[in-house]
């Protein structure tokens, strides 16, 4: 088992120290250039459509269908998970505070990224057995013809349904319990963290077995509530430590080309370690070109392909330059750094200065929220891919299982599916990428097409 593990971590490091960074900036980069920047020059209009159609009344649509906002909320519940506690926190370890600089870098570059994908998505979406359905195996086939296409179409849906539908949700809901683990032990209150797995579970069954309109319905609930309580807790604290916020600005921007200068020579932590944890770090928080969210924006029922493009794009900002950012920020601005702590425990250490047992518990439910919206879109998302490779008949069975990796994975050190899971996320983004380069044309005209200024 040790063996396979260090296997695993040798393949992952290769994976997110080179390839993908490589891979996926340079994707980012490439969209942003043929696409003129439209990331900014289209930002207004983004954030017009999204927050001009909000509503929470559950609206619906038939076969399947969703509105704008309800295929955003589902993506962002996908994006805003542990990675944005956990995975904030482990980058300002491992690459000091200047990996935020990178990590803003690639979110950016990654707006354009995920205007692609939405665009693809929605051009190439289907109807299958009456239900409207779609994701990166319906534009990689389109993109590569015959056995090729199919068989890469395939390889994707069996990539994605391991990461996120089995070993992701595993470790989603471990850090439920880890997290709540912390706040019993403080209060000496003995509830082991497979029971809470089991209430986890049952929570996710009973929305899995509703089905589209079920889930579409708790997102577009949940996703406003979970963000707005922890934008408002952490505005507070970084409130609190205003004074520091430039400093903390400060330690960003020279770490980010000169990491001694902020975290001193004996740290070993180097412009590439900075580089390396941000960009990874960032790219897989915001899951732009990993190909997840796109099944997501499939579903909506959009204008046009472009203006669901500008929707998604609104994701990754939300996602990286406001959640993750105050994470970041609220470590930053009151030294929690100095603890010694990393991960999720460094982020409640930042709160528990500030506020005590509360600051415990606010990110333990913060983390509650955001972990149980993360399984809900990753098990949505897995299901399109297990309909697709054995047909309707499997969904059940795949929740069943999903369910059954929820109790398991509350309950284990689960190293091995931590290193697993980002493997198999790592691969998925490869016939991903390679759809989305083949396809650019396609984006572009779509995109120059209907990219007319002053209308939506």
């Amino acid at each position: 088992m040790d063996l396979l593990q260090a296997l695993v971590e040798k393949g992952t490091d290769f994976l997110m120290s080179f390839l993908l960074i490589v891979i996926l900036v340079g994707t980012g980069i490439y969209y942003t250039i043929r696409l003129r920047f439209i990331q900014i020059r289209r930002f207004g209009q983004g954030c017009r459509l999204v927050f001009g159609n909000f509503s929470m009344k559950g609206e619906k649509h038939e076969k399947g269908e969703m509105t704008p906002f309800q295929s955003l909320a589902t993506a962002i519940a996908a994006q805003v998970g542990t990675g944005n506690l956990a995975g904030a926190a482990t980058a300002l370890i491992g690459g000091g505070p200047g990996a935020i600089f990178w990590m803003w870098v690639s979110a950016f570059f990654g707006m354009a990224t995920i205007y692609s994908e939405a665009v693809l998505a929605q051009e190439y979406k289907t109807e299958v057995d009456g239900q409207v359905t779609g994701g990166p195996v319906y534009y990689i086939k389109a993109a590569f013809k015959g056995k090729f296409g199919r068989a890469l179409a395939g390889c994707f849906a069996v990539f994605i349904i391991l990461a996120l539908g089995f070993m992701g949700n595993m470790v989603q809901s471990n850090s439920i319990g880890a997290a709540f683990s912390e706040v019993f032990t403080y209060y000496h209150i003995n509830v082991p963290p497979v029971a809470v797995g089991a209430v986890i579970a049952l929570l996710s069954l009973f929305i899995f077995l509703g089905g589209t309109k079920r889930l579409a319905s708790v997102v577009e609930k949940l996703v406003p509530v979970m963000a707005g309580f922890y934008i408002v807790g952490s505005l507070i604290l970084i409130g609190m430590h205003i004074t520091h916020l430039p400093e903390a600005f400060r330690l960003i921007l020279v770490g980010a080309f000169q990491p001694d200068a902020v975290v001193g020579a004996g740290a070993g932590i180097t412009v590439r370690e900075a580089i390396r944890y941000g960009v990874a770090r960032g790219l897989f928080s915001n899951e732009a070109g990993m190909g997840s969210t796109p099944h997501a924006h499939a579903r909506a029922k959009a204008k046009s392909p472009h203006h669901q493009g500008l929707c998604a794009m609104i994701s990754v900002f939300i996602d990286t330059f406001i959640i993750l950012n105050l994470t970041v920020f609220s470590i930053l601005t009151t030294g929690a750094m100095a603890s010694g702590k990393d991960g999720t425990a460094l982020t409640q250490e930042a709160f528990m200065q500030s506020f005590g047992p509360l600051g415990l518990i606010f990110v333990a439910v913060c983390l509650l929220f955001f972990a149980y919206s993360t399984i809900l879109g990753w098990h949505f998302f897995g299901q399109i891919n297990a309909e697709y490779l054995f047909g309707k008949k499997a969904a059940r069975v795949y929740s069943l299982l999903v369910v059954v990796f929820i109790v398991i994975g509350s309950a284990l050190k689960v190293d091995l599916v931590w290193a697993l899971a980002d493997f198999f996320n790592g691969l998925m983004v490869i016939p991903n990428a390679m759809a989305l380069l083949a396809l650019s044309g396609v984006v572009v005209k779509i995109s120059r097409r209907l990219d007319v200024k002053g209308k939506l």
